[in-house]
């Protein structure tokens, strides 16, 4: 799969690959339950999230269906690790992808996590040529959601109690966009302009 050249910049982030020495800093994100609410896993040890780290390090290449790219998300002006964003390989026959983002909250209210993602969408439809990109995310999650919308993708599905997840039934909602819609959601205040709620 022909991705970019990393790091990718916009005027207020860097999109690069993990290193090392981001161990601090993924720690004090992935540590908190604030951060992890959502997620399939709870707030991790030092030692879960250094192999967490290592396994992040690998993932960044898309060669076949299944495969996950992920790059740390770093703010420009301090170099302060602000979270990562994902992409997943979920069908090479039908050219679909799934996009994924965690971001610490101490950096809402800037567009952080929308400007990323936003730049991630651009990856799957203008480099890849993805044909349809989507999201899943906990129905609860109302900040991801509105994230998403921002992007211009559509609510296609909501589906009830149709995981177990950390000892609760929860609801799933799918998000989608197809390329021919991408050129149209491409509206550049909404990825660079803080809104409440917005990593």
């Amino acid at each position: 799969m022909p991705l970019p050249s990393f790091p990718i910049k916009t005027r207020r982030l860097v999109l690069r690959r993990y290193a090392a020495d981001d161990l601090d800093a993924l720690h004090r994100a992935q540590s908190r339950e604030d951060v992890t609410r959502y997620l399939y896993w709870g707030p991790r040890s030092r030692v879960e999230v250094e192999q967490a780290l290592t396994e992040r390090t690998g993932l960044t290449e898309l060669r076949a269906e299944g495969d996950r790219l992920v790059l740390a998300v770093e703010l420009v002006e301090t170099g302060d690790l602000l979270g990562e964003v994902h992409l997943f390989w979920v069908s090479k026959e039908h050219r679909t992808v799934e996009i994924g983002y965690i971001f610490h909250p101490d950096f809402e209210g800037h567009g952080y996590a929308t400007e990323a993602a936003a730049q991630f969408m651009r990856v799957a439809f203008d480099d890849l040529h993805m044909h349809r990109v989507i999201a899943r995310l906990d129905a609860d999650n109302t900040a991801s959601a509105r994230l998403l919308e921002r992007l211009g993708m559509r609510k296609e599905a909501h589906f009830v109690q149709n995981e177990f997840v950390r000892g609760r039934w929860a609801d799933e909602a799918v998000y989608a966009m197809l390329a021919s819609e991408w050129p149209s959601a491409q509206l550049a205040e909404p990825f660079v302009r803080g809104l409440p709620g917005d990593a």
